[in-house]
C-alpha cells in the first residue's frame, strides 16, 4: 500500500472514528435525558402516592374525632377489657382523668399470624410518617440520631442502636462514648460516627457542638451507672431539650430518670422505653407506693400523666404505650426468645421514628410519639419473629438487626 493510499486509509478510519464517538455522546446523553425523566416520574409518582395517603388519615382523622365525640357524650357505655381476650386482638384503651377509665376497646385482625393484634388504624399512621426516598434529597435530610452511651463495660448497646437507626432509614448515626470505648465501637462498623468525649473534663460542651445537626436523640445504652457520666447525660438532656429535638431514654438512662424525674417531666418530645423491672423502680420512685402488677395499663397510664404526660412504652408480652390519654397495645407476634440488645434495636429506631413523626404534617391526629413508639414496637416485633423462624433459639440481635429491612417493607411498605 502505497503511503498516499495509506494517508486515506487512516483518514476515512479517523473520520468513522469521529462519528462513532458523536454518536456515543449522543446515546449518553439521550439515556440521561431518559433517565431524568424517569426519576421526575417516579418522584411524582411518590407525591401523589404520598398525597393520597395524607387525604386518608385526614379522613381517618375525623373518624377518630367522632368516635371520641361519641365516647364522651355517653360516657356510660365504656366498656372493661375482658381478660379472657383471644390473641388476635388489638386494644386501645381511652383514659379520663386520674382514675384512667377504659372507655372503648377495639378488635382487628389482618388475617396473618406476624400481625395479629395490631391496630390497623395506627399502623396506616405510621405509614404516612416515612418519608419518601426521592432523587432529590441530600445526605442526612432523613436523620441525623445522636446516641449517648458506651464505656468500658458495655460496647454493644450504642452499637446496636446506632446501627439499627441506619438500617431503618436514618442517613448518619453518632456515637458519644467514652474514650476507651471508641475504638472498640468503631471496630464494629466503618458505618458509625464515633466520638470519644463522653468521659472528657468538657463533654457537655464537646456534645453540644453536635446538637444543631442532630435530628434525635438516644440516651441510655451502654451509659452505665456512673455518676460523673449520669451527670453528664442529665446536662445534655436539657440542652437537647432546649432545642426541642425528640429524646428516647432507655436502659441506664431510666435509672438517670428514676433518681431524677424532672430531667424529661412534661418534655412532650421525651419517650421513656423501660422494661418491668425499670417501670417498677420509677414507678414506685413516683408514687411512694407498690405498683399493681394486676392491672399494667392503668399504672402505666398513671406513670405518664405523674410525668407530664411524657410518652411511656412498657415493654413485655404486649408493649403498652401512652401518652397519659389513651393506652396502645402493640401485640404483634414475636418470639419466647429474649437475649440481650433487643432494647437497643427498639431504642435505635425508635430515635428515627421520632424525628419523621414530629416532622409530619399527619402525625398531629395521633401524638407524634406515640406513632414513633409503636412503629418502633411493630418493627423490633417482626424483626424478632422472622430472625427467630431463621434461627430459633440461637437468634441473637445481630441476627434481628440483619432482617430489619424486610420487616420494614413487610410492615410499612407493602
Amino acid at each position: 500500500m502505497s503511503k498516499k493510499s495509506k494517508q486515506i486509509f487512516f483518514f476515512k478510519l479517523l473520520k468513522l472514528m469521529e462519528q462513532f464517538l458523536e454518536q456515543s455522546a449522543q446515546a449518553e446523553e439521550n439515556f440521561y435525558r431518559v433517565e431524568e425523566q424517569r426519576l421526575q416520574a417516579e418522584d411524582r409518582r411518590r407525591e401523589a402516592e404520598h398525597a393520597r395517603e395524607l387525604h386518608m388519615l385526614q379522613m381517618l382523622g375525623q373518624m377518630f374525632s367522632s368516635i371520641s365525640s361519641t365516647s364522651t357524650s355517653r360516657p356510660n357505655s365504656a366498656t372493661t377489657p375482658s381478660k379472657n381476650a383471644p390473641p388476635g386482638r388489638a386494644t386501645v384503651f381511652a383514659t379520663a382523668g386520674p382514675t384512667c377509665t377504659r372507655v372503648f376497646e377495639r378488635y382487628y385482625s389482618l388475617g396473618s399470624a406476624s400481625h395479629r393484634g395490631m391496630d390497623d388504624d395506627i399502623l396506616s399512621l405510621v405509614k404516612s410518617i416515612i418519608p419518601p426516598l426521592t432523587s432529590k434529597k441530600h445526605k442526612g435530610e432523613d436523620g441525623r440520631i445522636g446516641i449517648i452511651g458506651g464505656c468500658q463495660d458495655y460496647t454493644g448497646a450504642p452499637y446496636f442502636a446506632a446501627i439499627s437507626a441506619l438500617k431503618v432509614g436514618a442517613d448518619l448515626s453518632h456515637v458519644f462514648c467514652t474514650k476507651d470505648a471508641a475504638t472498640v465501637i468503631k471496630s464494629y462498623s466503618p458505618e458509625l460516627i464515633v466520638h470519644p468525649v463522653l468521659d472528657s473534663p468538657n463533654a457537655v460542651e464537646e456534645i453540644e457542638k453536635w446538637l444543631p445537626r442532630l435530628h434525635g436523640l438516644v440516651v441510655g445504652p451502654g451509659l452505665g451507672r456512673d455518676n460523673h457520666l449520669l451527670k453528664t447525660a442529665k446536662e445534655v438532656i436539657e440542652r437537647t431539650k432546649a432545642r426541642d429535638i425528640p429524646i428516647v431514654i432507655d436502659a441506664d438512662g431510666l435509672w438517670l430518670v428514676t433518681q431524677q424525674p424532672s430531667v424529661i417531666e412534661g418534655y412532650q418530645k421525651g419517650i421513656l422505653t423501660p422494661n418491668f423491672m425499670e417501670f417498677t423502680r420509677l414507678y414506685e420512685a413516683l408514687h411512694h407506693e407498690p405498683m399493681d402488677s394486676s392491672d399494667p395499663q392503668h399504672c402505666v397510664s398513671e406513670l405518664s400523666g405523674a410525668m407530664g404526660n411524657v410518652t411511656v412504652v412498657l415493654k413485655g408480652e404486649q408493649d403498652l404505650i401512652t401518652d397519659g390519654t389513651k393506652v396502645f397495645s402493640c401485640s404483634i407476634e414475636g418470639s419466647g426468645r429474649r437475649c440481650g440488645g433487643q432494647g437497643d434495636l427498639l431504642s435505635g429506631s425508635m430515635g428515627v421514628l421520632a424525628h419523621w413523626a414530629h416532622s409530619a404534617s399527619a402525625a398531629g391526629i395521633v401524638n407524634p410519639s406515640v406513632l414513633a413508639a409503636y412503629g418502633a414496637c411493630s418493627l423490633t416485633r417482626q424483626c424478632n419473629s422472622q430472625a427467630f423462624q431463621r434461627y430459633g433459639r440461637s437468634t441473637t440481635t445481630s441476627d434481628m438487626i440483619q432482617e430489619i429491612g424486610s420487616a420494614f417493607k413487610k410492615l410499612f411498605e407493602s
